[in-house]
């Protein structure tokens, strides 16, 4: 090797991109790295500094998902694992035991390495105790893999020439197919992220600030399925029509009052298209009830079919709701 095209820069995004679950080569980055360290292109320290912020920074922004959203993150991440139950279920059953002490091992055991940062942050770990276990693992792992490198710094010196003879091939075969991976993961990503970021209130929860006293106007979403059927719906709330609410008037809510909106998804799908929509439309206290009505139902809380009019929420809390 007598020049390289990889930098500490190039290291650090390598390791960051791996950290965010992406398909980036990360240790083959550390194990070239390791090989430049035995011919002097690159400095041992820097070359680990690099790849435990690259670390640090992934896992840093899955352990603030996790301080954000909760479970819902998890359930992402193991969604990508072959039996996503099973990996949630592992998971934090490892957690419970180890703590964050596992964080010095998980990047070396499958399946652990992606869930445990932002199951650190569901679980409420501080940020200064995450840091230092997160710190130790990433290094012990960087390390590893560099170390790697410089034992076997003469063959692949050979594999890199050979590539260059089918760098074109390679690029075509394999290049266009993975950037085309990394694109879609990248966007399917953001929009996942998108759909966290609408708050969700759970049916405890949500009954607690009502026998508190809270002002809350409950929308229900159920204006298609109760055409058909007497469908019954939570006290006090207001059956709307969610295509009226996203492209009809206005609502007009006071600024004291919160917005809870539930469809019978338990996916809330529905729920979440309206939320988005109020959210645009300048209303902040706008949450989405966790599982729908199927959920408050399963937890035997209070539904009547006689549910308030638009007139008996203008009453009470000042709100008007568009009629259907």
């Amino acid at each position: 090797m007598t020049a390289t095209p990889l930098t500490y820069s190039g290291i650090w995004l390598a390791v960051f991109a791996r950290q965010l679950c992406l398909p980036v080569p990360a240790v083959v980055f550390l194990m070239s790295a390791g090989a430049l360290c035995m011919e002097g292109h690159l400095h041992l320290s820097l070359v680990l500094l690099a790849a435990v912020l690259g670390c640090l920074c992934g896992d840093g922004v899955w352990f603030w998902m996790g301080r954000r959203w909760g479970s819902r993150v998890i359930r992402l991440v193991c969604s990508l694992s072959g039996d996503p139950r099973l990996c949630a279920e592992r998971s934090r059953k490892t957690f419970d035991k180890w703590g964050l002490r596992i964080l010095v091992v998980a990047k070396f055991v499958p399946g652990l390495d992606g869930v445990t940062p932002p199951l650190a942050g569901a679980e409420g770990a501080s940020i200064r105790g995450f840091l230092t276990y997160d710190s130790v693992g990433s290094l012990l792992w960087s390390a590893g893999y560099v170390a790697l490198g410089v034992i076997f710094a003469n063959e692949l010196d050979r594999g890199l020439r050979l590539a260059e003879h089918f760098a074109l091939i390679l690029a075509l075969v394999f290049g266009v197919p993975l950037l085309a991976y990394v694109t879609w993961r990248l966007v399917h990503l953001l929009r996942v992220i998108r759909h966290l970021r609408l708050r969700r209130i759970t049916p405890t929860l949500l009954q607690h600030r009502l026998d508190g006293g809270d002002k809350i106007a409950i929308i229900d979403l159920l204006f298609f399925e109760a055409m058909e059927a007497d469908i019954p719906g939570i006290t006090g709330a207001v059956r709307a029509d969610p295509t009226r609410l996203r492209n009809g008037p206005r609502m007009v809510v006071p600024k004291d009052v919160d917005i809870v909106v539930y469809c019978s998804s338990r996916n809330e799908i529905t729920s979440a298209r309206v939320a988005d929509t109020l959210r645009k439309r300048g209303f902040e206290d706008v949450w989405v009830l966790e599982g729908g009505l199927d959920a408050w139902v399963l937890e035997g809380r209070p539904v009547t079919t006689a549910l308030s009019t638009p007139e008996d929420a203008a009453a009470r809390l000042g709100i008007v709701i568009p009629a259907a």
